[in-house]
């Protein structure tokens, strides 16, 4: 696309005159003189004139008593021997068995809201935190601790939960989730 020779005879004393005053600007930086900048020259001057600040004392380093560590001999709390399924007797907990979804909430977080059915054949009704009700009866897992549902009566869930007992081993804990009064 050709443009009209007369725009283009426009355009350029403007981009001359454009040129010269983006020159004239810059010029003025280039050519002054320490004699025209009377305040910043003042500045420098009284700053150099301050006195310096005091420098702060590096504190002392505190000693310390050292202390030999002499039970080299004892049994190490930290080593794998703790960790061990060799350790303790009892019931453990099934480490194969797949984890349900009431495992994954603490057992005081869950709410007991009713029962389905009658005489022995009860199916427990909990709510999760996230406000889903569960189906719950006997052998099923719920809680953080391997809890394991025993009974399921109107007005209660029975639990036996697997704990640690500090020696390796596991103690059968029993705990209940009762039903709310609403």
């Amino acid at each position: 696309m050709r443009q009209h020779p007369n725009r283009l005879q426009l355009m350029k004393p403007i981009m001359v005159a454009a040129a010269v005053i983006a020159i004239s600007g810059c010029g003025r930086s280039i050519t002054s003189t320490p004699g025209e900048a009377p305040n910043l020259e003042k500045w420098v001057a009284e700053v150099k004139s301050r006195a310096a600040p005091p420098i702060e004392v590096i504190p002392l380093m505190q000693q310390f008593e050292s202390f030999e560590y002499a039970a080299q001999s004892l049994r190490d709390p930290f080593s794998d021997a703790f960790t061990t399924d060799s350790g303790g007797s009892g019931p453990r907990p099934d480490s194969d068995r797949r984890r349900q979804p009431l495992e994954q909430f603490p057992l005081d977080s869950l709410d007991m809201v009713g029962t389905l059915g009658r005489g022995g054949s009860l199916v427990g009704l909990v709510m999760s935190p996230d406000k889903v009700t569960h189906r719950v009866r006997p052998g099923v897992y719920l809680g953080q601790s391997d809890g394991r549902v025993t009974a399921v009566y109107e007005d209660r869930i029975e639990i036996v939960e697997l704990v640690p007992d500090g020696a390796g081993g596991w103690l059968e804990r029993p705990a209940t989730v009762a039903l709310e009064n609403q």
